[in-house]
């Protein structure tokens, strides 16, 4: 039997794994890696790069057809695929190892070739896999993933999809602009998570396209449909008959197999449990990533990541805050948020907050764009501390970055209104939004008496 003894072990190599590990071995540890499916996790495989690549194919003139949008989507990933390479990794000094791996004890982790890893501390990076709701007769029926969505040739005659958050709206709209009739079933309310009013912009334009949209409905039963499709009975008595169905009803942390008992590692929620340093309850193991909960992002599983890092190479006493971390949807027009939303700073501040809103039909560049849908949504409380920001708009997810600057900095919202902001841009929006905090007193009477009397001195 092969005993190894790295400073690191990480268990997983999707975002936040192959930052630990790169980043370890790049700065003189030494690191095993292990992972028994594919380098660069969901996110480069079945994620992220997929969507978004789908999503461009599907805006591009003249559209391609769904074989062609599809090469695009392995073209997008096989060009991105070398940065998370095997190869690349062992050429930095990281030991590779293409398998899973579980815990004997608190201080030992077995692959499942038999090699066993005595670390000095372990990373689990496992990420997270999609939840399949218990709805009877699903397990009778073809049903679609976003990990299986991508192995399609040609575009499903009628989509239907189970789940209106930010997986089952892209890929919505996706398949819509590359010639599928779609139907979104939500159980509760369509991209929950965001300010109702920036969700309405996105909510209208799905409809514009052809895409029939159902919230506040469940789904009672999932049956075929002779010569082949699916029927999905839904709470209310009526019937949605599609082709494909593909199931986008949340994520859930990829855990089984771990052997976390073992290794005194408690779950939570379904996720390992983890505290603001990313430890878990065994103070040798710590866990990024969609795998210890929290927000589900890449960025965000890299930016634990980077906390990690700073915990275990240099001893510091670093921190996550996930009140900092963004999200991005990327429908057509966007939508992104950071920090906190109205609702929650209401909670958080009561009567001590304002909101400012800035309408994109009044952006300059909007306008000359024909592309006026949109706003701007910034939370603030009444001294001015942006608490948190929203953006519905074409190249939202871009639009955002100063917002997460300003939170990250605790800037007031006098920085943005005094910014330089080129014009005519999209951003100008985040520069007027923020003007309007002061417009109520710089306009008012008693600075117009200020003005007339200064205006006396010589």
């Amino acid at each position: 039997m092969t005993v190894l003894k790295p400073d690191i072990c990480v268990l997983g190599a999707g975002s936040g794994g192959l930052v630990v590990a790169a980043g370890a071995a790049q700065m003189g540890a030494s690191v095993v890696l292990l992972e028994p499916h594919k380098m660069g996790g969901d996110c480069l495989n079945y994620g992220c790069v997929p969507s978004k690549a789908l999503l461009a194919a599907a805006a591009s003139h003249p559209r391609p057809t769904y074989r062609e949008a599809m090469a695009r989507v392995r073209a997008a990933i096989a060009t991105i695929e070398p940065n998370d390479s095997v190869e690349r990794f062992e050429g930095l000094g990281v030991r590779v190892i293409r398998q899973a791996g579980r815990f004997l004890d608190a201080r030992t982790v077995e692959a499942a070739d038999g090699t066993c890893i005595k670390a000095r501390r372990f990373v689990v990076a496992t990420g997270s896999h999609a939840t399949i709701p218990a709805v009877p007769g699903l397990d009778g029926v073809p049903y679609l993933t976003n990990e299986t969505l991508w192995d399609l040739q040609a575009a499903p005659a009628h989509l239907v999809v189970i789940g209106g958050g930010p997986i089952g709206c892209e890929m919505a709209l996706a398949h819509r602009r590359l010639g599928s009739r779609v139907t979104v079933l939500e159980r509760g309310s369509l991209l929950s998570r965001d300010e109702p009013e920036l969700v309405e912009v996105v909510r209208r334009r799905l409809l514009a396209e052809g895409i029939a949209v159902h919230e506040g409905i469940g789904v009672d039963s999932v049956e075929p449909m002779p010569g082949g499709g699916v029927r999905v009975r839904l709470s209310d008595g009526a019937t949605a008959d599609g082709s494909h169905l593909l199931v986008a009803a949340g994520r859930q942390a990829t855990v089984d197999g771990l052997a976390l008992d073992a290794g005194e590692i408690l779950l939570e929620g379904g996720a390992i449990r983890t505290d603001a340093a990313m430890r878990t309850t065994n103070a040798r193991v710590f866990a990024v990533g969609d795998v210890a909960g929290g927000p589900q992002f890449t960025h965000a599983a890299s930016y634990q990541a980077g906390v990690v890092l700073k915990r275990l190479l240099f001893h510091l006493p670093a921190k996550v805050d996930h009140g900092l971390v963004p999200w991005a949807t990327y429908t057509d027009p966007e939508l992104s948020h950071v920090g906190l939303t109205e609702a929650a700073a209401r909670e958080k501040h009561g009567d001590a907050v304002r909101v400012l809103v800035w309408k994109m039909a009044e952006n300059d560049r909007a306008i000359a764009s024909g592309r006026t849908e949109g706003l701007v949504k910034v939370v603030v409380t009444k001294q001015g501390r942006i608490l948190g920001a929203s953006i519905a708009a074409p190249n939202a997810g871009e639009l955002i970055l100063p917002w997460c600057l300003a939170i990250q900095n605790r800037l007031k919202i006098g920085a943005m209104a005094q910014v330089v902001a080129p014009y005519p841009t999209l951003s100008e929006a985040s520069k007027r939004v923020a003007g309007s905090f002061y417009t109520e007193s710089l306009f008012s009477e008693r600075t117009r008496r200020i003005v007339r009397w200064l205006q006396k001195l010589p």
